[in-house]
């Protein structure tokens, strides 16, 4: 099933998905991960293949002090 709110849909290839945050590889498939926060007043959106990028990821967000 597609989700109507995602940008990434069932027929994104890897080379128009989002590049990962952590290792630069597509960000594709079930094990995607998403980390999206507002700064002012525009939405920021970071990309990740996997989990394991995503636990590996030095986090930016303001309210994560870094």
């Amino acid at each position: 099933m597609v989700d109507p709110t995602s940008d990434l849909e069932e027929d994104v290839d890897e080379e128009s998905a989002p590049t990962c945050a952590t290792c630069t590889e597509p960000a594709l498939g079930t094990d995607r991960r998403t980390v999206t926060w507002v700064d002012g007043d525009d939405a920021v959106h970071r990309h990740f293949c996997s989990q394991a990028c995503r636990d590996g990821w030095t986090d930016e967000r303001p309210s994560a002090g870094g």
